[in-house]
């Protein structure tokens, strides 16, 4: 009996699974839409229908699941629906108000009417408890274990259903935040408890209490979400352990993500990049800029030299996080961004949208405002009558009703305002790229978009273009590469100790003995996890700065044993990074290491994408059609040839206008743009000559 691993990724709109056979080595893709009231229920139906039309035999449809990786937006939701449990704080006297007080930072400089996310834990659940641990570890004030107890009986009379406990200086000296946790036990046994120096064992106190906060907050919501889900695969015979992708692009055990929520925050789009990582490498492009464009938002990230950097610190829907990250950029753009016009008489798309139930105007459920996809139905630039290869019905009739009260308000016709729809949505886009890109020293000109997502293919033309960009690939699968990115990734845990030392050789033996320490922790992991020693790496870096900077950039440290020479490596580093990233070198400055890294990864079996022989240019044998496509650059609507994608082979090529179905995506190849298929079934698109 075949094998499979299977990898689903649970979005707004979607749920994507993406199934691998481990011996004939084929790929299978399949939706079906998300349940937002309780995202186990599609995650199950996905799987149970996917493996059905795998393994139709089966007395069990999960019994034959080898693997199982999952990616999630619950978290994610949770925290921008302000959706999470009523959590207390337990925190050092006279630091109650830090969690409302933050950097005194206004998100807009100069506008008036900004508004500050919602505190998570209102004032009257904040508990002050006498202790005071200093910067250099001394203890000046003990734990005072009765106001302790106290606080815990005030929480719990309150109700609350979880507690983070976050002291000043925790991280360097953790014994009042571990005796406080000991005391909420006992008092509370049944309540979620998160304390700072587990969860975010670093400097900077705000930022390390606002994300312990997160973590209590959103710890519930996760551990009930994994409790539900657990049996449901129960149910469908798997027995696969299951796991659980982190922000940081790795997977953990769901044990572990249930208590670590916080990491969780990107599940879904870190295993974007990650696929998105693998295919680039293998088509030969490493330098790329993902595009990632779904029913309700668009992530992109940067890749130079095939990696995507890792950031440590992250404001996620205005709330601090600190836990390690891939630098992925979030914009409100997807293909249910509903439509508007603002109060200055502007078209606007999004961030507001429509979800997966009502949807856009065309599902008929409803919905009355148009959305991002009922512009491309009506440009044609999407099939009219159907979606999902036919699975979805769709009425264009609905969506140019829709649009066409958009185009009277504004003045224009319908085809210009379903175009002028597509317009801003790029837009939007395109800033969102020059953030990862040129805002950090990055020409965009020099990468390959590399697109994905339901809606990343229908826009990637557009967006290249708008960029001068001058090619886009679009993978095999480019609908479900997030669930696929979930096959090709290892299990990854970060570890950190903030040490503020000289970048100078008298700091090398507190620097070897705290990455000691550090390679003790990611052991006992290993161990937990059960990863074979063959298995196991280690990739050490530090965060550092010049003395008296505010922020650090991350610099890899060199294999081997900590040495003089190794600091003079790190500060070369740093003066690299410095001048990529500022455009100068502070010569003379004194250079600070801050805080220190360790990325354990344990290595696992991974999907394997096959190469195909070339079967030459001709593409005329996938040509399945013709259809009538609104192209600005016409002014009208054009006869444009639809291609089938499982009917392109490698080599085949052709030119646009043309239009790309497949089950999971549509393609839009623009006049003056030239297409062809590599050898792993990849579609690249490219400026012609």
């Amino acid at each position: 009996m075949a094998r499979w691993r299977v990898g689903v990724d649970s979005g707004g709109t979607f749920t994507d699974v993406c199934l691998f056979d481990e011996e004939a080595g084929r790929v299978e893709v399949w939706k079906v839409s998300s349940t937002p009231d309780d995202p186990s229920r599609g995650i199950a139906q996905g799987v149970e229908e996917g493996m059905r039309r795998v393994a139709p035999d089966a007395d069990q449809p999960g019994a034959s699941v080898a693997y199982f990786g999952h990616g999630t937006t619950v978290a994610t939701n949770a925290l921008i629906q302000h959706r999470g449990v009523k959590t207390g704080l337990v925190t050092t006297d006279g630091f109650r108000d830090l969690l409302e007080i933050g950097r005194q930072k206004r998100p807009d400089l100069y506008d008036m009417q900004a508004d500050k996310p919602p505190t998570l834990v209102s004032r009257d659940l904040r508990h002050e408890v006498p202790e005071r641990v200093r910067h250099d570890g001394r203890i000046d004030l003990a734990l005072d274990e009765d106001r302790m107890r106290a606080a815990a009986k005030a929480l719990k009379e309150a109700g609350v259903k979880a507690i983070a406990v976050s002291f000043l200086y925790g991280f360097i000296r953790p014994e009042h935040e571990k005796r406080a946790v000991e005391i909420l036990r006992e008092e509370m046994p049944e309540v979620f408890i998160s304390a700072g120096h587990e969860i975010a064992p670093e400097f900077r106190e705000f930022e390390r209490l606002s994300t312990v906060v997160l973590n209590a907050y959103l710890g519930p919501v996760m551990r009930n979400y994994i409790e539900r889900l657990t049996p449901r695969l129960r149910d469908i015979g798997m027995t696969a352990t299951p796991h659980l992708t982190q922000s940081n692009g790795g997977v953990i055990g769901f044990g572990t993500a249930a208590e670590m929520p916080v990491r969780a925050v990107l599940s879904g789009p870190s295993t974007g990049v990650v696929g998105a990582q693998a295919i680039g490498a293998l088509a030969g492009y490493e330098d790329l800029i993902t595009f990632d464009m779904g029913g309700t938002s668009t992530d992109v990230a940067l890749l130079n030299g095939g990696a995507c950097k890792l950031t440590s610190e992250a404001i996620v829907h205005g709330y601090p996080i600190k836990a390690p990250m891939l630098d992925i950029h979030t914009v409100g753009a997807g293909g249910g961004s509903i439509a508007y016009i603002d109060a200055g008489g502007l078209l606007k798309v999004g961030p507001r949208s429509c979800g997966a139930d009502p949807g856009p105007v065309c599902y008929g459920r409803g919905n009355t405002e148009p959305a991002t996809t009922d512009a491309n139905v009506v440009l044609q630039t999407l099939n009219p009558e159907y979606l999902l290869a036919g699975r979805m019905k769709v009425d264009q009739s609905l969506a140019k009703a829709a649009i066409a009260r958009l185009a009277e308000k504004l003045g224009l016709g319908v085809m210009e305002t379903a175009q002028g729809i597509i317009s801003v949505v790029t837009a939007n886009m395109a800033r969102a790229i020059r953030v990862i890109s040129v805002q950090r020293g990055y020409d965009p000109r020099d990468y390959t978009l590399m697109a994905f997502g339901g809606a990343g293919p229908l826009h990637a033309a557009r967006l290249a273009r708008e960029l001068d960009m001058k090619r886009v690939l679009v993978p095999p699968y480019p609908g479900i590469l997030c669930a696929m990115g979930l096959l090709l990734t290892d299990l990854r845990a970060d570890f950190a100790a903030t040490k503020l030392l000289p970048a100078t050789p008298a700091s090398v033996g507190e620097v070897a003995a705290a990455f000691d320490g550090l390679a003790t922790r990611a052991t006992e992991w290993f161990a937990h996890e059960e990863i074979a020693p063959a298995d196991r790496h280690l990739t050490r870096t530090a965060d550092m700065r010049y003395a008296g900077q505010n922020y650090e950039l991350a610099v890899p440290l060199p294999e081997g044993p900590v040495t003089a020479a190794t600091i003079a490596t790190l500060a070369e580093g740093f003066a690299e990074a410095h001048k990529q990233r500022y455009g100068f070198i502070a010569e003379g400055e004194p250079v600070q290491l801050v805080t220190l890294r360790l990325e354990a990864t344990g290595r696992v079996k991974k999907a394997e994408l096959k190469s195909f022989p070339d079967a030459g240019p001709d593409a005329s044998g996938a040509i399945i059609g013709e259809r009538e496509v609104w192209f600005p650059e016409a002014g009208a609507f054009v006869a444009t040839p639809i291609y089938a994608r499982d009917k392109l082979r490698p080599g085949n090529s052709f030119t646009g206008p043309a239009i790309v179905e497949q089950m999971d995506t549509t393609t839009v190849v623009l006049p003056g743009m030239s297409a062809r298929v590599d050898a792993y079934l990849n579609l690249i698109l490219e400026v012609a000559a």
